[in-house]
């Protein structure tokens, strides 16, 4: 069945009334949710240690209904109580009292993984602001608003794969955040139709690039010299994410590098089409994908056997130690 949310907040939102579901309705729930939803997941789950479907199933549940309570209620005033709601759900989960589906399903991956609230917290921090701010005046300002949108998601992938830790905690940020940005770029004009813009203000005044070229949707040189200089901000963030790859236990080492490659491959399409996100979305098309799948699995099969073995040394880190699309 097609995923609707429409019909899902009218089951299990906050003026439904329903009988508490057990773990295995709980499980059962999240995975439907993430197959009829995340594009992505079919191929990820492939490459996904089967131990960790489940768990992975679970956060991408919580992160799913919060994203879908911030853009498919309406926004406003209403997407802010509801996100208040998922808040006191999640609060009620940390105590032990999960009641909706997701959140009985994420209680026992919250235990078995010791992740603590923040990361949930800050997501839902994100979504909140979303529906406030509009326009950023500065990159740091964008950089803040990633902290919160994209890199507790990554941390949650780290805390999901026993690897969070001081040393890869800083690189997943850096691979999250050029993630966010590259999606930014690749999505100015969408972005612009939903009355969001990225692009920073203090860059755009930088280049020339005029609000009335923005209101305009004007393709023009000053553009171009713009966004050229956002894409390079963004790939030297995967660049200086990357060797995190190396740093992560090998089950999960080929999902990481393909979303961080993807994002890349995303940099590369919006550089081919010569910076004009207006005309078009840069998108990679499935043999882009394909190909890309096979390069990545290439280089984790002839990675040396010592980079194997050293993921023994990073284990002694414990998961209190240390401080995504592609379309």
């Amino acid at each position: 069945m097609q995923y609707d949310f429409r019909r899902e907040l009218a089951r299990y939102g906050p003026a439904a009334h329903y009988h508490p579901v057990d773990l295995a309705a709980a499980r059962s729930y999240c995975q439907r949710l993430t197959r009829g939803h995340y594009e992505n997941f079919s191929v990820a789950s492939l490459l996904l240690p089967r131990r960790l479907l489940r768990p992975f199933q679970a956060v991408y549940a919580y992160c799913r209904w919060a994203d879908d309570l911030a853009d498919e209620t309406g926004g406003g005033d209403r997407a802010l109580q509801l996100l208040h709601w998922w808040r006191d759900e999640l609060l009620r989960c940390y105590a032990g009292q999960a009641r909706h589906p997701v959140m009985v399903a994420l209680l026992p991956v919250i235990q078995r993984f010791h992740i603590p609230p923040e990361p949930f917290l800050a997501l839902l921090s994100a979504f909140e602001q979303d529906q406030t701010v509009k326009q950023y005046q500065t990159y740091e300002q964008l950089l803040d608003y990633c902290r919160r949108s994209a890199n507790p998601v990554g941390q949650l992938v780290l805390y999901l794969s026993d690897a969070f830790n001081e040393e890869t905690a800083p690189l997943s940020d850096h691979i999250c955040t050029g993630l966010q940005l590259a999606n930014f770029w690749q999505d100015v004009a969408r972005d612009w139709t939903m009355g969001r813009v990225y692009l920073p203000a203090e860059d755009r005044q930088r280049f020339g690039y005029t609000k009335g070229d923005l209101e305009a949707r004007r393709f023009t040189p000053a553009f171009a010299e713009l966004l050229r200089f956002e894409v390079a901000r963004a790939r030297q963030l995967f660049h200086d994410g990357l060797p995190l790859v190396r740093r992560l236990p090998p089950e999960i080492r080929t999902d990481i590098e393909l979303f961080a490659r993807g994002g890349l491959a995303i940099l590369r399409k919006i550089e081919e089409a010569g910076y004009n996100v207006w005309q078009s979305r840069p998108v990679l098309s499935k043999w882009n994908k394909a190909t890309l799948l096979l390069q990545v699995l290439a280089r984790s099969w002839a990675a040396p056997t010592r980079a194997v073995r050293g993921w023994g040394s990073t284990r002694r880190y414990g998961p209190h130690s240390g401080p995504y699309r592609i379309s």
